[in-house]
């Protein structure tokens, strides 16, 4: 009999924990392995690189409405959904009271949803235990209190230097997880600062991607039409906080005063751009900083840039870093804690400052220095992309 696994994920939306996910499950070979996939909400264009011998598992109608707008999961008659997570809003808004402001992102909330949502939720496929469940995105709750399972494991995406978490409230949810996967040695290191009681519990997975994947989309179709310039530089993402777009704009002005005219800087992604929008406006950067829109296949977008530029103030792992170098682009990210557990500085992209002139003077640098950007996209044509050894430690976690 083969180990069965089943993995929790929220959708399959185009973000970088859903592209590693389609990178895991391509990796994972069915003669070793049976899977069952589950699927929070069956949304999202990702949906349809799931694997064929997967078990995409049914959706089930109270976990479809974990995230969608209370009022249609009001109307959805889930009012058991709806009341907790009112309640789990109460409870966070009386805890960030007691608490004060912080100086990092707020994340608590997601604890304190997973704490009173899962006792009220059905359980995942309850007539199969599971030798392995893993539980992708946190809140983590319910591959813990949902599945029947011999082992679990949890997974952490993020950088926890950079967020704020009730670290008392979730410490026994992480605790009673076999294994605490990591997707970089920065992002443990950042973790056990926080719950360092789990060193013990750490197992070390980097971001399964498929070299393969990411190539064959790139050749889908050309952007020719939709990008142009001397130099073309490219930045994908959620137009969110960690990802700092918004100082697109300003870094791009900057360039300009310092003399760097020759570029074009598009932005691959979707939310609300008016931030980005004003400041373009305001600084008269209509010419160098465009906004592309979201994009299903960002791939062949990736292929059309000379530069991919990772701005971030934040990142655990940045998936499309690693995809951009897989089509031998070289690639510019800016000092955020993690950085060097995912660029070898000069080696295989560079690392610039956070700041925006910083940022600036860096990639004015690097934009002038064609032999460097030629060496780094040399080295990569030569990097193994494989993810034998990342798929083996999930093996020996089933003892194969």
């Amino acid at each position: 009999m083969k180990p069965k696994i089943i993995i929790l994920m929220h959708y399959m939306e185009l973000g970088g924990a859903e592209i590693s996910l389609i990178g895991l499950l391509g990796a994972l070979d069915p003669a070793k392995v049976d899977v069952d996939l589950f699927v929070y909400s069956h949304q999202g264009p990702l949906m349809k690189f799931i694997p064929g011998w997967v078990n995409l598992l049914p959706e089930i109608k109270a976990y479809s409405m974990l995230e969608r707008p209370l009022r249609d999961v009001i109307r959805s008659g889930e009012a058991r959904v709806a009341a907790g997570r009112i309640v789990a809003r109460f409870q966070h808004g009386a805890y960030a009271r007691r608490r004060g402001p912080v100086d990092t992102v707020d994340d608590s909330i997601y604890q304190y949803i997973g704490s009173c949502l899962a006792p009220m939720l059905p359980a995942i496929n309850p007539k199969q235990e599971y030798d392995l469940c893993i539980s992708f995105l946190i809140p983590h709750n319910y591959g813990l209190k949902n599945v029947r399972a011999r082992k679990r494991i949890a997974w952490i995406h993020s950088d926890y230097s950079t967020v704020h978490v009730n670290a008392r409230k979730e410490l026994p949810v992480w605790g009673a997880y076999d294994y605490i996967a990591s997707i970089s040695s920065d992002v443990s290191a950042s973790f056990l600062k926080t719950f360092p009681s789990l060193k013990d519990r750490i197992v070390e997975i980097e971001n399964i991607l498929s070299p393969g994947f990411v190539r064959n989309r790139s050749n889908e179709f050309s952007v020719e039409s939709e990008m142009s310039g001397e130099i073309k530089m490219l930045s994908i993402g959620r137009f969110c906080y960690a990802k700092n777009f918004e100082n697109i704009p300003l870094i791009a002005s900057a360039l300009v005063k310092n003399g760097c005219r020759n570029f074009k800087w598009y932005i691959v992604g979707y939310g609300d751009s008016k931030l980005i929008l004003d400041n373009i406006s305001a600084l008269g950067m209509e010419n160098h900083v465009i906004i592309l829109g979201k994009k299903e296949n960002p791939y062949p977008y990736i292929k059309a840039c000379d530069i991919y530029v990772q701005p971030s103030r934040y990142e655990g792992k940045s998936v499309t870093v690693r995809e951009a170098q897989m089509l031998g682009k070289p690639v510019v990210v800016t000092a955020y804690p993690t950085a060097p557990s995912q660029i070898r500085h000069g080696v295989d992209g560079v690392i610039v400052p956070l700041d925006n002139e910083g940022c600036a003077r860096g990639l004015a640098r690097f934009i002038s220095d064609e032999p460097l950007r030629n060496r780094i996209a040399g080295n990569l044509g030569n990097l193994d992309f494989g993810n034998e050894a990342e798929v083996n430690k999930i093996y020996n976690l089933l003892g194969l």
